[in-house]
């Protein structure tokens, strides 16, 4: 049978289609087997792989209980930079000045990449959808044109092929649409990385003229006849101008007049309560105290009748301030009101100087000072006026020396050296009011461990002061600039002036020497002793004999000197450094000095050249160290002061002020002459300069 060539052609394109047909359906049921299989094999092998993977654990783990796992453990990380530098300074232009920056950049940047994303909203990410939708449009329409090539190009199949061609074409458009799905806008975030660059601002220079005042050439002659109406006109102006404050303010000095009434009525009020009140606290401290008022005024010590010539001292009162790691650095008794007595507070730790006070306190109120004055600078030194008690002169640590007047006001010194005015540059030790000079001007003395003796003198509101003497080892030189010798400076650390030659005066110094000198001689000194072998504590003039003189030092050693004799007449070993020494003012022979154990020793030279008549304990020895002593100028009662801040009240017994016994037939004389008589026959004693060492 004979077929036409155009049949036979279709005929063969329909077969070459359907053969492509069933290969693909054969492939697909060829992988469906071969994925059945490879699921046997893994499903037989499943359950030992499965069992094979178990929880393993290492021998050396260790075994927590329950408590333990359930504990929950904080750890907090700070996002600090360990490598931050922290003493970045700027400059700032608006203080002129470098100044540090406190606020520092804790970001340490690990990773950094820059990416090409855009924002999906941006013109940008719209301008690439438009691109991208153009470019598959294009893409879908040269598709549609070869589907309609190939539909023209293949005529009417038969109907038994006609289902598998379908099924063709339905995969066929089920695959495009896919592709189309996949299809997506490459940016996926909703982020975008911009970079540009600011303009700087252009800079202006803006200047303005203005326009030069005015000016006039004005001349006259002027008369006396004009000058007088010159001045009379402007006379009347200011009275014009005074009426109308005067209308305006009237009603505001009615006010301001009832409130200064006021104020002054209060302030009135407020002293007269102060001064009751200050009465009332007394009688309340001296009845809670009454027991010891009664000791010091009417106790003997019986039993210094069994113990002669030994006597004790009796505790009385103990002041305390609340002043925290200051020691007593001074003490001094007013002359004119015999109760009352001053207390400089400071430091002897010299790495840990800081503030001090000048406190006053008096025996009718041990409670809370009278007075008290807060200082920048430790105190030292103080010594009260004789005639003048309300004048205190203080010497500091910053080397300034200043004089404070109780009559006035206020907390701030009367007068007070400075650096223009000759302060020292060293702290200052010693300080002593001296009588008034020609001009009846106030002046006291001052001596500092700069080697200078300075006379200060208190003219009008400011204080004048004269170098008298500076201080020098005999002996010791140091080399300067260019090899020049200098002196070398002896550090002056007390002073006392003679109590009937005015112009006599001794000084101790840290190497242990003592200077005697004198004011109308500055260029040398009247002697020279070897005194101690450690700075010289301090040095004191008799009461009453014009030629003995004492000496304390850290040495543990007290020395009793005869100024023209160049050795000491008596020597006491205390055994422990001595802090302070003082001659009683009821006796030429007997004295009192502490010790850093907190031990008071009381001598006697008339009942016992060798020995003390008292050794008392007063203060802790382990904790506490005494550091000042100073009798009282009527009552027989002493104050010790320690490191803590504390004074300590003491009475003597009736031993340690015993006057000497008068024979039969004759009256017991006194006065200073019996005292100079007793001195005069310790010293007939010693036919030659001796040390009498205890």
């Amino acid at each position: 049978m004979s077929v036409p060539k155009s049949n036979a052609a279709a005929y063969a394109r329909k077969a070459s289609t359907v053969q492509k047909v069933s290969g693909v359906k054969s492939t697909k049921a060829a992988g469906k087997k071969k994925d059945e299989e490879e699921a046997v094999e893994l499903g037989d092998g499943g359950e030992e792989w499965f069992h094979g993977e178990g929880v393993t654990k290492p021998p050396d783990q260790v075994d927590l209980t329950e408590a333990e796992l359930k504990e929950e453990i904080t750890r907090i990380l700070t996002a600090n930079n360990p490598h931050a530098p922290q003493n970045i300074v700027r400059y700032s232009f608006k203080e002129r000045s470098f100044k540090p920056t406190l606020v520092m950049d804790q970001m340490a940047v690990l990773f950094e990449l820059d990416g090409g994303l855009l924002h999906k909203d941006s013109d940008e990410a719209r301008r690439l959808r438009v691109r991208d939708s153009l470019t598959e449009g294009n893409a879908t329409i040269d598709t549609e044109a070869e589907c309609d090539e190939e539909k023209t190009e293949t005529p009417a199949t038969p109907v038994e092929d006609g289902g598998e061609v379908e099924e063709a074409g339905e995969e066929d458009s089920v695959a495009s649409k896919t592709i189309k799905k996949e299809l997506k806008v490459t940016n996926q975030f909703n982020f975008s990385e911009r970079a540009s660059q600011t303009l700087n601002n252009p800079l202006r220079e803006r200047s303005c003229q203005t326009e030069p005042p005015q000016r006039s050439t004005f001349s006259s002659t002027s008369n006396q006849w004009v000058i007088y109406d010159a001045y009379h006109e402007e006379l009347q102006k200011q009275e014009k101008n005074k009426e109308k404050q005067k209308v305006t303010t009237k009603k505001d000095d009615d006010k301001s007049k009832k409130k200064l009434v006021l104020m002054d009525g209060q302030i009135d009020e407020l002293k007269r309560v102060a001064k009751a009140a200050k009465i009332c606290e007394r009688i309340v401290y001296h009845n809670t105290c009454g027991d010891i008022a009664l000791d010091f005024a009417y106790f003997e010590d019986p039993s210094d009748e069994f113990r002669d010539p030994e006597g004790t001292l009796l505790p009385l009162w103990k002041f305390k301030d609340k002043a925290k790691r200051l020691s007593v650095t001074a003490l001094c008794w007013n002359k004119k009101y015999q109760d009352q007595f001053a207390v400089g507070m400071g430091s002897y730790d010299f790495s840990k100087q800081g503030h001090g006070m000048l406190l006053f306190y008096t025996l009718k109120n041990p409670g809370f000072p009278e007075y008290v004055y807060p200082t920048n600078s430790g105190v030292l030194c103080l010594h009260i006026h004789e005639q003048r008690s309300q004048l205190v002169a203080v010497g500091f640590y910053d080397g300034c020396v200043a004089v404070y007047n109780l009559k006035k006001e206020g907390q701030e010194p009367a007068y007070k050296s400075t650096a223009k005015t000759g302060k020292h540059t060293d702290p200052v030790w010693q300080v002593r009011w001296q009588n008034d000079d020609m001009d009846n001007n106030h002046n006291f003395f001052s001596v500092s461990s700069d080697g200078r003796v300075v006379s200060w003198t208190l003219v009008k509101n400011e204080m004048v002061f004269t170098d008298i003497i500076r201080l020098s080892l005999n002996g010791f030189v140091s080399v300067g600039l260019e090899g020049a010798q200098l002196p070398r400076i002896a550090c002056g650390t007390s002073f006392d002036f003679h109590k009937q030659i005015d112009y006599l005066f001794v000084v101790g110094t840290e190497v242990g020497k003592i200077y005697k000198c004198s004011k109308t001689y500055s260029s040398q000194y009247l002697e020279t002793y070897d005194a101690h072998s450690m700075p010289v504590d301090n040095v004191k003039w008799n009461h009453f004999h014009p030629k003995v003189f004492i000496s304390c030092s850290s040495d543990w050693t007290v020395k009793i000197w005869n100024h023209i004799i160049n050795t000491p007449m008596f020597t006491f070993d205390l055994k422990a450094p001595v802090g302070d020494v003082a001659w009683a003012p009821y006796s030429s022979t007997v004295f009192a000095a502490v010790t850093i154990d907190g031990t008071v020793h009381v001598f006697d030279l008339n009942v016992n050249k060798y020995q003390a008549l008292c050794q008392q304990q007063v203060v802790d020895k382990k904790k506490t160290k005494l550091t000042h002593i100073e009798f009282n100028p009527i009552h027989p009662i002493i104050i010790v002061g320690d490191d803590r801040g504390h004074v300590t009240s003491l009475k003597l017994s009736p031993n340690l002020r015993k006057k000497p016994k008068s024979k039969k037939g004759q009256k017991l004389s006194e006065g200073p002459e019996v005292e100079i008589a007793k001195m005069e026959k310790l010293l007939s004693l010693l036919k030659e300069p001796q040390q009498n060492t205890i």
